[in-house]
């Protein structure tokens, strides 16, 4: 699909990137097929969206600072529709968005245009249509057929990667983004990270939540990292919740690995707890995410490390031996 797809806009990225996301919180590993909503792939849409709708480069004096244009005719109309709702209601941050009782009209639009262009043409490559992944199944539905959501939810860092690094290749390649890219090197972050001033907001929030300790060891912080408790590298999209306070040192020997059971019982125990404060810690730093989505996610990247006996970090130096005790606690 990537090696001979026809790709004139970064939808079919998004669309990918979109059915993924929704098989690893809504689908399981039986092989069985899974019925989706259109506006549920446009809500998604408009969440991978919302930051492209900014102007990049305007803090950087090589660029021409704009919107980047994800299309190579006119800009994507999912793009525009965004930034027409930003400027009419004045909001910049998606939490708020979201509770707007426009917001409704915006994933309309977005799901007529997901309708008619990514969902009929993903699944065109090699001069013909070959339906593997999905059908329609009535109005405003699709339907993924048996083992493609298993295939999702298993290789799902590697689907995140290819559609995320095609993504930025796309935009890159068209020129009319050349003047406001200049000599960019930090365009996949600027697309799908959260903003750094977003990050020192959360920080800030995470201390008068947590308290000045490392959520690891237990030791006091002088400095703190604000660390991805399920990797960033096995799922790439930022959540309130997903976000702990450690020392530096823990953070780096962390790494990409999963916690550990005693830091995984402590977590599940955090976000049933002081889900209340996490969502408005979300709401006020612009940072989406809620405790049933993030508990999903997080029992599926334990599952996956139990069937392939992967290691998980304790401390520095220290690891064991993740087993099925672990996927028990979900």
């Amino acid at each position: 699909m990537f090696a001979e797809g026809d790709f004139t806009a970064t939808y079919k990225f998004a669309l990918l990137t979109s059915l993924a996301d929704l098989a690893l919180q809504r689908g399981h590993d039986d092989g069985r097929e899974l019925v989706l909503s259109i506006r549920d792939i446009a809500d998604r849409f408009v969440e991978l969206y919302w930051r492209h709708a900014t102007p990049y480069g305007t803090d950087r004096p090589d660029t021409q600072p704009d919107t980047l244009v994800q299309n190579m005719g006119a800009q994507a109309a999912v793009i525009s529709a965004i930034v027409e709702f930003r400027r009419l209601h004045r909001v910049t941050h998606l939490t708020k968005a979201k509770v707007l009782d426009s917001f409704s009209g915006l994933i309309s639009q977005v799901a007529t245009v997901v309708a008619a262009q990514p969902l009929n043409y993903l699944q065109n490559f090699g001069g013909g249509t070959d339906p593997f992944l999905y059908e329609r199944a009535g109005r405003g539905l699709i339907r993924l057929k048996p083992g493609v959501t298993y295939c999702l939810r298993r290789f799902y860092p590697f689907i995140q990667q290819l559609c995320r690094s095609h993504w930025v290749g796309h935009i890159k390649s068209n020129r009319r983004n050349h003047p406001i890219l200049g000599r960019a090197d930090d365009l996949e972050d600027f697309l799908f990270s959260t903003a750094r001033q977003s990050l020192t907001a959360l920080g800030n929030e995470l201390r008068k939540l947590d308290g000045l300790r490392c959520f690891y060891c237990g030791e006091g912080l002088k400095e703190a990292d604000v660390d991805h408790f399920v990797p960033f590298s096995l799922y790439p999209r930022d959540m309130a919740a997903n976000f702990v306070l450690a020392h530096p040192s823990c953070n780096r020997s962390k790494s990409d690995t999963l916690a550990a059971k005693p830091h995984l019982e402590r977590w599940l125990e955090r976000i049933d707890l002081k889900q209340d404060q996490l969502a408005e810690i979300g709401s006020l730093t612009g940072i989406m995410g809620d405790r049933d989505t993030l508990s999903k996610v997080a029992g599926w990247a334990y599952s996956n490390a139990a069937d392939c006996h992967a290691r998980a970090w304790v401390s520095p130096t220290c690891y064991e031996t993740i087993d099925t005790s672990y996927v028990r606690l979900f």
